[in-house]
Order: structure tokens, then C-alpha cells, then sequence
């Protein structure tokens, strides 16, 4: 890819029904600002677009709960969130809302425009309806058991433990989340995008897009099992009285489905935000887009935004949308509907003047590829060994002993005490010297925590420096050597001054005032050629960060607990009544009926294993051959942490055998082994006697 002109940078739109935790921060903002900020620090034109989505089931159903308004509810959690994320330093060229006229007309304009194009299939069908409140139910108000996981809180449009895609009537025992009642079915009609014509351009964009910036991995499985899956039409309107209402005249009582209305929000943000210049960030091939989210929203951001844009033809699509997965909390998984959570608005309440700190504890926890874990100990680990005891500590001792020994100013040195410190300071001008171009290696790849380690690492070799060199002993007997030791930690100061600011923004504020940093002088540090020479002047010393005492934290990790032992108590009360009630086991609901004809095309195999291996870097995987009598298939099998491969060797077994190969982990999976659980076990379903291989079951 050809370097862009310009950027144009997203975060996700949050719900505007509540505060936003440490995991929403760790997983679309702060990776935002850092990538913005620094793009800015280096001179490029930038814009960082974000706003409250206040449309969506989500709001509705908290305001029903409450018994206000929608607007009562957004009114409270837009200004709240928006002040939050400015004082925790995210720099939004603009944090617009969905509720805004502008918005309304920019989705409005959108749909019509594609509905002009002929891009929409006008279908009625049967959708599940709540009786006692007289209303149809979308996506979220419907709860229900996944038929492809199990999982029992999917929701009526994706499953947030397997990542399905979902429809409402595809939910096993479907309750709505408004009466706790069973809906019933009745006819309704919306206009659907047919997303199963785009997946050969969606196939083909993802692979040039990666061809030019490689996508994370999660990120592109998520879309690669998805379209594996095969895409089906989804319907972009709902059955609501909230929202963008949908501009066709046979359409009472129907708005835009969220995910056409939320991701349009970037757009209408851009247009108020530049009203005469919008078209340029949207429009022109020249600009960079990315989109940075939770892993929760990767298929909206990768496949249904994309193939909307692609369906109006006018916008540019995203180069790339490095999503986070999540951060969990001391060990369990952050939930805002049970309260266990840290709240931004109250660590801002709770920690005035720590901004920083947590920004740097959520960035050297990311969860770039994989699920992380905040917990306070770490938080206070990070302050006092990181901050406190190698950033802090270099920038407090460079800065007093300039003060101290020189009044704050560099004297003149003479070139004989230049070149003696020069000889013994190679390490750290070549640490210098190499770290712009690191981090900004690492910040173009999306590896927020590696750059961010490299500010860190650089700080420890200026202490290094200083502690080889001994400048409080070596004053007592050359102070010129002393003079030019501190000159080179000033230098390497100065620069942790100007490259922290994506990270520690409130951070390199001061350092820049202590170090009496002008903008020529930052600008002479980005383009390597900023030099502390004699007559070179620091302003007043003081503690970048201080440390934070076990009193400060044990509060934190107290709360925590307490709302866990409340919901286990909870929990328990619940299980001993269920217990109680009926000592009968428990079981998996039944799936979806299906007719005789369905089951016929099931072609089950009787085979026996004949060899198994574990799988590298896949702890519940092993691959196994089964011997079918007439042929011999590879299987892949996610039964490793309940079998040893020596202990299935000769195990007679029932292979599908008509499923369609797939490819895990490499390894190309040619049928499926049929198994029987249990509460914590997995049993092979095999014949009582032996029977020879390759018999069909009937």
C-alpha cells in the first residue's frame, strides 16, 4: 500500500446506557490514542472520530427496566461518558451522538440511497412477538439457548460466547427480555441485505487488505469462519419506536436495524466535525481508514459496515481493524449488568492526578491477541517497580543533580571532558539512536504494549548510564565529566519526553515544562538532531510519579471480593432452591426438530482409531486416524484434555463422515467424532460389540 495522505481513525460507538469500565478503555480508546497521537507527533494529518451510539435495544430495554425515557437515558451517560474519556486524556477530534438531527438525516439519506439502488429484498416473515407488551422483539430482547454452543444468555442476534450468527427464531427456548415470557411468532415485514452476493468481494478485499497491513490473527479467523459458514441476508430494519425511522412510506413503526445506524454515526460525526471537507476522509483513496474496537464487534466492523459501503459505492473501505479481545478483572470476566467492573468515573473520582498510571497499566496489559488480566496488585506493581522506580527514579536524579551541582544549567565542557565520556557512552547513544525507529515499528503494527516497552527500556538504560558513570562520586573529582554525564542524560530525557505523549500524555506535558521544552527543541528531538549544549536550562524539579502504598489498593481488591462472595451467595441460594425442588438431573435442552429427510443425510460410520497425536500449540486438540474399512481419514478431535492418545489406539468409534473437511490448525479435519458429555467428561458413542468398520448407522 502506497502511503496514505491523510487518516481517518474510529473507535467504537459506545452504548450510551452506562459508564465505561477499564476493559472498554484497554480495548478500543486508549489503543485509539496512542496510535492517534502518535500520528499526530509525527506530523500527519489525522482525524480521530467516536460519539455515543444511542439507538439499539440495549437502551430501550434499560429505560423500560427504569421506567423513563430513552432520551432520559442517554441525556445522563452521554456527558458523563464523554467528560470521562477527556479527562483520561482520549483525544476525540469530536465525540458526537447518534440522537443528533444530523445523524438522523446522514442514516436517513444512507438506506434510501441503497433502497433506490435496488441493493435491499423487501421479505415478510415470521418474528417473535411479545404478547403481554404488544411489541415485536429485535436481537437483543430476546434471550435464549445457542443451538450452535449451548450457551443459555445468547442473544437474538449473535452469541457473545461463540461468536455465532444468529437470528431470534434460531434461539432454543427463546424468552423476551421484557415480560420473562415464551414470545409467540406472527408475521411482520422488513427489508433485508442480502449479504450472502458480497461474500466473493468481501473474500477479495480481506485478502488485499492483508496483503498491504497484516490483520491480527483472531480477527481475520473470526471473518474467515464466518464466511466458511457461508453469508445469509440480514434484515436492516426492526420493529421498534427508537431510533432513525426507516424514510419509505409503507414503514409505521419501523427503525434502522443499530448496525446500519451505528457505524454511519462515523460518517455523520465526520460531517459535523467538517461539514465542507467530510467527503475528502471518506471518499478519497489517498486516506487511511482503521477502525479500532472489541473483539465482540469484528464481524460488524469486517463484513456488514464493509459490504454497506461497498453496496453505496461512493466511500472507501477500512485498510485494516485491529480489535482487542477482552480484559478480565482479578481472574473473572467483567460484567456491567452484575457490577463487577471498575468504573472510569470512579478511579477518576478515586485516584485524582493518576490518569497516567492506569493508562500505563492498561497498555502494558492489552489484550492485543489473547485475554487479559487487570488486577490491582499489578496496578500497584506497575506504578512503583515501573513508573515510580525506573521512569521516575532516572528523570528525578538527572533533574536534581543538574540543580544541585550546576544550578539547574549546563556550563560550559571542554572537549577533553567530552571525549573521555563520549568513549564510555556508545551503549546509550546507540539505545537513543535506535529507539525512534522500534517504536515506530511497533506502533504501525498495532504492538501498543511492545512500543510502549520500549519507552520503559530506554528509561533503564539511562539509569544504566547513570549508574556506570556515578556522577555523584565523579563531581567530587572531574566535574566537567559531570557536566557532559548529565548533558547525554538530558538529552535521553528530553526524548522520553516527546515519544511518551501517545502513551502518557499528562505524563510529557510536565516532563516537557521541567526540561523547558520548546517546539523547536521537540521538533529537533523527532528529526534525531536535538543536542544539550553549554547555556542549555532546566526548570524546577519534582516527582513525575509517586508511589502507591498497599492502604490505597486494599480498598479496591476489598470491593472486588465483596461482590464476588455476593454473587456466589447468590448463586448458591438459586442452585439450593433449583436443588430442592426436584433432585431429578439436569439436562441440555433439545434442539431444533427436524424431519426424517434431515437425518437421512447423515452418513454415520462405524471406524477405529488406529493412531492418534497431540497437536502442536493446540492443548485440546488431537489428530487421529480412523480406519473406515474401505479408507483411512484424518480426524481432528477436541478431546486431548480428557484422552491420552496412547489410550484411544484401537477405540472403536461413530464418524460422521459426509461433514464437509475443514482445516484446524493446518491439519485438514475429514469428518467429525461422535461423542456423548457429561458434566466435566466426554464418552466415545461406540458400538456394544465390536462390528466391522465402515457400517452404516440407521
Amino acid at each position: 500500500m502506497k502511503e496514505p495522505k491523510r487518516y481517518l481513525v474510529t473507535s467504537a460507538l459506545p452504548y450510551a446506557n452506562g459508564p465505561q469500565h477499564f476493559g472498554h478503555l484497554a480495548g478500543a480508546y486508549i489503543p485509539a490514542d496512542i496510535y492517534v497521537r502518535y500520528l499526530r507527533m509525527m506530523g500527519e494529518d489525522v482525524l480521530f472520530i467516536c460519539g455515543s451510539d444511542e439507538h439499539g435495544a440495549a437502551i430501550t430495554i434499560q429505560a423500560k427496566k427504569e421506567g423513563i425515557t430513552p432520551q432520559t437515558i442517554i441525556d445522563k451517560y452521554h456527558p458523563l461518558n464523554k467528560e470521562c474519556f477527556r479527562k483520561i486524556g482520549i483525544s476525540f477530534d469530536i465525540y458526537h451522538r447518534t440522537s443528533e438531527k444530523l445523524h438522523h438525516e446522514t442514516s436517513s439519506t444512507y438506506f434510501k440511497t441503497l433502497y433506490d439502488k435496488g441493493v435491499f429484498v423487501e421479505k415478510e416473515s415470521e418474528q417473535l412477538f411479545d404478547e403481554k407488551f404488544q411489541q415485536f422483539l429485535a436481537d437483543r430482547y430476546i434471550k435464549g439457548t445457542c443451538p450452535k454452543c449451548g450457551n443459555e444468555e445468547a442473544y437474538g442476534d449473535q452469541c457473545e460466547k461463540c461468536g455465532s450468527d444468529l437470528s431470534p427464531t434460531d434461539l432454543i427456548n427463546p424468552v423476551s427480555t421484557l415480560s420473562g415470557e415464551t414470545p409467540i411468532l406472527k408475521k411482520t415485514k422488513h427489508w433485508y441485505l442480502p449479504m450472502d452476493k458480497y461474500e466473493g468481494v468481501i473474500r477479495e478485499w480481506i485478502d488485499k487488505a492483508q496483503a498491504s497491513e497484516k490483520w491480527k490473527k483472531h480477527v481475520l479467523g473470526q471473518c474467515l469462519s464466518w464466511l466458511d459458514q457461508g453469508l445469509h441476508a440480514r434484515s436492516m430494519t426492526r420493529d421498534l419506536d427508537w431510533g432513525v425511522k426507516v424514510p419509505l412510506e409503507d414503514a409505521d413503526g419501523k427503525v434502522l436495524y443499530v448496525w446500519l445506524d451505528a457505524p454511519i454515526g462515523y460518517i455523520s460525526a465526520t460531517k459535523a466535525l467538517i461539514p465542507d471537507n467530510w467527503e475528502t476522509y471518506w471518499k478519497d483513496e489517498d486516506t487511511k481508514l482503521v477502525h479500532f474496537i472489541g473483539k465482540d464487534n469484528i464481524v460488524f466492523h469486517c463484513i456488514i459496515f464493509p459490504i454497506l459501503l461497498m453496496a453505496h459505492g461512493d466511500y472507501i473501505l477500512p485498510v485494516n481493524v485491529p480489535a482487542n479481545q477482552f480484559m478480565n478483572l482479578e481472574g473473572n470476566k467483567m460484567s456491567t449488568s452484575r457490577n463487577y467492573a471498575v468504573w472510569l468515573y470512579e478511579y477518576l473520582e478515586e485516584f485524582p492526578g493518576q490518569e497516567d498510571v492506569l493508562r500505563y497499566a492498561l497498555t502494558t496489559n492489552m489484550p492485543e491477541n489473547k485475554d487479559s488480566d487487570f488486577s490491582w496488585k499489578d496496578f500497584q506493581a506497575r506504578n512503583n517497580n515501573e513508573l515510580v522506580g525506573i521512569f521516575g527514579n532516572l528523570v528525578n536524579r538527572v533533574v536534581v543533580l543538574t540543580h544541585k551541582y550546576f544550578g539547574g544549567t549546563i556550563p560550559e565542557i571542554p572537549v577533553e571532558a567530552e571525549k573521555a565520556v563520549l568513549e564510555h557512552a556508545e551503549e546509550v547513544y546507540e539505545a537513543m539512536q535506535a529507539f525512534p525507529h522500534e517504536l515506530d515499528a511497533y506502533i504501525h503494527r498495532y504492538e501498543f504494549r511492545n512500543a510502549l516497552n520500549e519507552v520503559i527500556n530506554l528509561a533503564r538504560a539511562g539509569n544504566k548510564f547513570l549508574t556506570d558513570t556515578e556522577p555523584w562520586k565523579l563531581f567530587k573529582v572531574d566535574p566537567d565529566k559531570t557536566a557532559k554525564v548529565l548533558s547525554i542524560s538530558l538529552e535521553l530525557i528530553a526524548r522520553l519526553a516527546v515519544y511518551c505523549s501517545p502513551f502518557l500524555p499528562f505524563t510529557s506535558e510536565r516532563l516537557k515544562k521541567m526540561l523547558l521544552l520548546d517546539e523547536p527543541a521537540e521538533k529537533a528531538i523527532l528529526a534525531g538532531s536535538f543536542r544539550v549544549q553549554a547555556g542549555y536550562q532546566i526548570g524546577e524539579k519534582g516527582l513525575l510519579f509517586n508511589k502507591m502504598d498497599d492502604a490505597v489498593i486494599q480498598p479496591q481488591i476489598d470491593r472486588l471480593e465483596s461482590i464476588q462472595q455476593a454473587l456466589q451467595a447468590a448463586k448458591a441460594g438459586a442452585t439450593s432452591k433449583e436443588e430442592s425442588a426436584s433432585d431429578s438431573p439436569t439436562y441440555e435442552p433439545l434442539k431444533p426438530e427436524i424431519t426424517f429427510d434431515d437425518f437421512s443425510k447423515l452418513d454415520i460410520r462405524t471406524g477405529t482409531i488406529t493412531a492418534a497425536a497431540k497437536m502442536k500449540k493446540a492443548n485440546k486438540l488431537l489428530q487421529l486416524t480412523v480406519d473406515l474399512g474401505f479408507e483411512e481419514r484424518t480426524v481432528v478431535s477436541g478431546i486431548a484434555e480428557h484422552y491420552a492418545p496412547e489410550d484411544i489406539i484401537g477405540q472403536q468409534v461413530l464418524l460422521l463422515a459426509n461433514l464437509a473437511p475443514r482445516k484446524l490448525r493446518g491439519v485438514e479435519s475429514q469428518g467429525m467424532i461422535l461423542m456423548a458429555s457429561g458434566d466435566q467428561s466426554l464418552h466415545f458413542v461406540a458400538p456394544v460389540d465390536k462390528i466391522d468398520n465402515g457400517k452404516v448407522i440407521s
